[in-house]
């Protein structure tokens, strides 16, 4: 039985880390729902997250961002996907303490074939395989710090990641 309480699993990752499909079937194996906070922001907001960027700016972005994860994570009972820059902002951090957080992790190229670095990624959007290279040596001690397990998802299939996540994780409370 999946608590009332928090998140059965939460996904973090760089973008291409597979978040969103790694996710989707997770909580199917889980049996519980899925999450998607940038999927949420769009839905809410009526636009896209680029045009968020570019409309109103990253700092207006990120506020909503901070706001959907705290809402996500203290409402949502399943398996909770974030941005890729969510984990960075120290209040997310907070939120994100005693909760099962599963760090997705990917190398350029299987992130490159799977996101294709095309202009719905703002911050990727000039020189895509550099500015991928530098938000992820940024990010990457911020995900390792908060994760509570790290799952490689380069040149693996859906099916393999999510049985390594269930094993680590278990069944769903």
């Amino acid at each position: 039985m999946v608590s009332s309480q928090r998140p059965a699993v939460v996904l973090i990752g760089p973008p291409g880390s597979g978040k969103t499909t790694i996710g989707s079937a997770l909580a199917e194996a889980l049996a519980v729902s899925f999450h998607d906070t940038d999927a949420a922001i769009e839905a809410d907001q009526g636009c896209s997250i680029s045009d968020i960027f570019v409309l109103d700016g990253e700092h207006a972005f990120r506020a909503l961002e901070r706001a959907e994860v705290a809402r996500a994570v203290g409402a949502e009972t399943g398996v909770v996907a974030l941005g890729g820059g969510a984990p960075m902002d120290e209040s997310t951090q907070e939120v994100l303490a005693d909760h099962v957080v599963v760090f997705l992790d990917v190398g350029i190229a299987d992130a490159a074939k799977r996101v294709g670095f095309d202009a719905s990624r703002p911050l990727l959007a000039i020189n895509p395989r550099a500015a991928w290279t530098k938000l992820m040596n940024e990010r990457r001690p911020t995900y390792e710090q908060l994760a509570t397990h790290r799952v490689d998802t380069a040149g693996r299939a859906v099916d393999d990641v999510v049985a390594e996540i269930v094993s680590l994780v278990g069944p769903a409370r």
